[in-house]
């Protein structure tokens, strides 16, 4: 069926559409906001069918996608690219059914368009797109067809930590560091809201979904877990008795269907026959349903565990501030103490500084590293990045300074008095804690 897909591909792009017509602007309005959008039209007479091109995830505008928008122009479809709403979608902030409605409203402001055939108008999703597109098309009939390019079959939540372990172990990183990110710091950021919509579960909405299904994806893929997607999509779509189908993974292309040579680099140019495909698809070639066999994972995704009532965010953070505290209390009152503690000074002195390095530098590295450094994990010395390196060693400093400071004060009970005491409490929070984000693990 590729085969007389990709022919019938030539035949619509060969066709007498050269290019496409002048852009037309357009605005639309969703949830109390106006986007505004170009339709990149195609030359010639008679009614064309339609795509509303739906955003990956991240801030976008609609020149982001002109390039497919042309050549799918070019191949006979009148095309919408907007400008993605930035009122509502943050890091923190957002609402897959708002996007989705965003894409209706879209769609709709192309069906009114002259030159467009309002029942053959569907939507095309890219990354998160891939989430939000089927959505759109559960919501409404109207929609004709959904094409999907690097969709996943699974939660957000799963979808990251699998690409953060994928991107992580490719840098040379090993044991509690990938654990730690891949697993603590996203079941983390879920249980404390921080991650929008991180259980989303596309398998509902795909069984509600009757419209034709085109998806697409890369053999490299290092985003989307893309052998799990495309077996999820094929037996989903099955079960729930639609076969107007056609997925198909291309060869030697990465998460956006962009050459690559091994999934983590970006080339010039989309993966051969991806336009094509689609112009021919959307132009009415649908036979059979197809599914090419799914692509080889270095790794299979993972379902993130709800949290324990200890790991929960405010008990993690209230235990890392109270060490914090505590260690930062003994150089504090230094500072207004005249009476040197000899036998203390030492041990005490290492236990407050290992003590600040690891609780105060965790929480800097940590704040990198969600924020997009575990993509790029950086120099890498016995499986652990350099700055993890250095926290790994300023906990287990922590450990051997508290347990001397111990012995010390045991033995000397009239030096140090509350302040060691303190900071010897502030130790005992922190092993627990450096435990559980595996500052502590091999």
């Amino acid at each position: 069926m590729i085969g007389a897909l990709l022919a019938a591909a030539v035949v619509v792009v060969s066709s007498p559409v050269p290019a496409a017509a002048p852009d037309g602007d357009v605005s639309f309005t969703s949830h109390g906001v106006t986007l505004h959008g170009t339709v990149v039209a195609p030359q010639g007479g008679g009614l064309a069918p339609g795509i509303v091109m739906v955003h990956g995830s991240g801030e976008h505008d609609r020149d982001d996608y002109r390039t497919e928008a042309e050549a799918f122009a070019k191949a006979g479809i009148a095309t919408l690219i907007y400008d993605k709403r930035t009122e509502g979608y943050s890091l923190f902030e957002r609402n897959y059914s708002v996007l989705a409605d965003d894409a209706l409203a879209a769609m709709q402001a192309l069906r009114s368009r002259p030159g467009v055939d309002p029942a053959r108008v569907g939507v095309w999703g890219l990354s998160e797109g891939g989430w939000v597109a089927p959505l759109a098309a559960s919501k409404s009939k109207d929609v004709a067809f959904v094409v999907t390019v690097g969709a996943n079959g699974v939660s957000p939540d799963r979808q990251q930590s699998w690409a953060f372990e994928t991107y992580l172990r490719r840098g040379g990183v090993t044991g509690s560091m990938v654990d730690m990110v891949a697993s603590t710091n996203m079941r983390t950021l879920a249980g404390a809201g921080a991650f929008p919509e991180a259980g989303y579960d596309p398998v509902p909405v795909l069984e509600k979904v009757r419209q034709p299904v085109l998806g697409l994806w890369g053999e490299l893929d290092r985003l989307t877990p893309p052998g799990e997607a495309v077996r999820i999509f094929r037996e989903t779509l099955e079960r729930a008795g639609n076969r107007q189908y056609t997925l198909k993974v291309f060869p030697q292309a990465q998460h956006g269907l962009r050459r690559t040579t091994d999934g983590f680099d970006k080339l010039d140019g989309f993966a051969p026959g991806y336009l094509d495909l689609v112009g021919a698809w959307v132009n009415g070639v649908r036979n059979e349903p197809s599914a090419d066999p799914p692509p080889p994972q270095a790794s299979q995704s993972v379902a993130l565990a709800p949290l324990a009532w200890y790991e929960t965010p405010w008990v993690q953070i209230g235990v890392w501030a109270l060490a914090l505290l505590a260690f930062a209390a003994y150089p504090v009152t230094a500072l207004f103490r005249r009476r040197k503690e000899v036998p203390l000074a030492r041990p005490a002195r290492w236990l407050a500084s290992t003590g600040l390095l690891a609780t105060a530098g965790f929480l800097a590295y940590y704040i990198a590293l969600t924020t997009g450094a575990a993509m790029a994990p950086g120099p890498v010395l016995f499986g652990r990045t350099l700055p993890w390196l250095t926290l790994q060693l300023a906990a287990i400093g922590v450990v051997i300074a508290g347990v001397v400071t111990a012995v010390s004060w045991w033995r000397k009970k009239e030096r140090g008095g509350v302040r060691v005491g303190l900071l010897l409490a502030g130790a005992v929070l922190f092993v627990p804690w450096a435990v559980h984000w595996g500052l502590l693990v091999p």
